[in-house]
């Protein structure tokens, strides 16, 4: 059971306190998947000290369709294109995604959980 981690890069849609931006305007953020700590969440880190967790079905439901959950919501944005949208009460935080990218990091979270979800399987 190993960690997913890919890093991509995003463009901020919204004012924010994110300073880290490329030369194409774009911020680097990590995608995460740990299956053995939570088999259901991901988390995303932008610079500094954002972090945002959110359930992996929300996220791969965003992809075709609107979703949200709590504080979070997600949807496509043309062909090519995700947003996720964070609220807080420092604010909120809308972040432009390739949709590749995205569904390039859920593949690998779903193969990384199979042994995860089968070990629980087995031990029902």
């Amino acid at each position: 059971m190993s960690v997913v981690e890919q890093y991509a890069r995003a463009h901020i849609v919204t004012d924010t306190d994110v300073q880290v931006l490329d030369e194409r305007g774009a911020i680097p953020v990590v995608l995460r998947y740990d299956p053995e700590a939570d088999p259901q969440v991901v988390r995303m880190r932008l610079p500094g000290p954002h972090e945002w967790s959110l359930s992996r079905s929300l996220l791969e439901q965003g992809l075709r369709a609107p979703a949200s959950s709590g504080d979070v919501r997600v949807w496509p944005c043309g062909r090519v294109q995700a947003v996720v949208e964070f609220h807080s009460a420092q604010g909120v935080s809308v972040v432009q995604f390739d949709t590749k990218a995205l569904m390039r990091f859920l593949r690998r979270t779903y193969l990384a959980a199979a042994p995860v979800e089968r070990e629980a399987e087995l031990r029902r």
